[in-house]
């Protein structure tokens, strides 16, 4: 019994590819994780400046003892390419579509975090992918950070998606929103229910990830509303009726 548990407490290492989507006419990278064997479960981060695959790591390791586990970043977010405009909803369900008809085909079941929700829900109504049985949302959100805090302004939310998004001082901007100091007070205040989770490693990894060339287009995006699946709570309440 107990060789029995060693063995099933062996981390699976993972491999790191590149999916080659085709976007707007030319190929971008959209980088996942792949461990263990048998039916498949793909697992989607959070949508914000430092949400990444590795946030699941832990989960992926433990289901990859019985499971085939991919885990993928976000276009826009995390290792994945991160270029300018990708802020229409659409574009991320056709990833989304796309990567589960080429990678996980024979998909069987989904976790969701955060404003992945609403895509995972789209693929199972719109996607390619017969074999899904169960989607698990965790924390699902539907409406970005400042319609939900602040109500709906979107035309003011667009305005300041493209200052955020100029050449200078939407740098300027984002330089702020990606300051230590900022990122540890979100994180403290809406990541992490435990402060003691957050230690000095953890804070370098996390702002690491908010410092890639054009790592604030699609943190923009989300932030104001840009990327929200839907833009009201019947429309929510109705894709998780047809998913």
């Amino acid at each position: 019994m107990t060789e029995a548990r060693g063995l099933d407490q062996v981390e699976v290492v993972p491999e790191t590819r590149y999916y080659p989507w085709q976007w707007r006419g030319r190929e971008v990278a959209i980088a996942y994780d792949g461990r263990g064997e048998g039916q498949s479960l793909l697992l989607l981060p959070a949508f914000s400046s430092i949400s990444t695959r590795a946030e699941l790591q832990g989960l992926a390791v433990e289901l990859a003892q019985h499971y085939r586990v991919i885990t993928l970043d976000w276009l826009g977010f995390g290792e994945s390419a991160r270029p300018p405009g990708c802020s229409r909803p659409a574009i991320y369900q056709a990833m989304l579509n796309d990567f589960g008809r080429d990678v996980v085909p024979e998909v069987a079941g989904v976790v969701a975090c955060g404003h992945s929700a609403g895509y995972a829900l789209g693929l199972a109504a719109q996607g390619d992918v017969a074999g899904l049985k169960a989607i698990a949302l965790v924390a699902p959100t539907w409406r970005g950070p400042l319609p939900t805090a602040m109500g709906e302004r979107r035309r003011i939310y667009s305005l300041l998606r493209w200052l955020v998004w100029s050449p200078l001082l939407g740098q300027g901007l984002y330089a702020l929103n990606a300051h230590p100091a900022f990122l540890r007070w979100m994180m403290g205040r809406h990541v992490y229910s435990d402060a003691a989770f957050i230690t000095p490693e953890l804070m370098q990894a996390k702002h690491h990830t908010t410092q890639a060339p054009g790592a604030r287009f699609a943190s923009a995006a989300f932030v104001t509303g840009g990327l929200d699946p839907v833009q009201r709570r019947t429309d929510w309440l109705d894709l998780i009726e047809s998913a």
